[in-house]
């Protein structure tokens, strides 16, 4: 009798587990300010540098800057479908 209880007991722990692991790898909403992680923040920063952003260039800093946040606010909002207005 005891044995049983332990693997009922270790099947139920094992459920409550897996339903937690699924519940976080759903699919969530687009929150802009949700935190990102380490890949999203690679992506993003590859993207930047991919328009242009060098973040080493203090002397241009605001205007690269600025610059490469307008081509990839524009490559995003083509990507989805959407329209930018300046």
């Amino acid at each position: 009798m005891k044995i049983a209880s332990q693997a009922g007991l270790g099947a139920l722990l094992a459920a409550v587990c897996m339903s937690t692991a699924f519940a976080q790898t759903s699919a969530r909403p687009y929150d802009p300010s949700a935190p990102k992680t380490r890949a999203e923040v690679k992506a993003d920063l590859a993207d930047w540098r991919a328009a242009g952003y060098d973040p080493l260039n203090w002397i241009d800093y605001p205007d690269n800057a600025l610059r490469a946040g307008r081509i990839v606010a524009a490559r995003r909002a083509q990507e989805s479908g959407g329209t930018m207005t300046q």
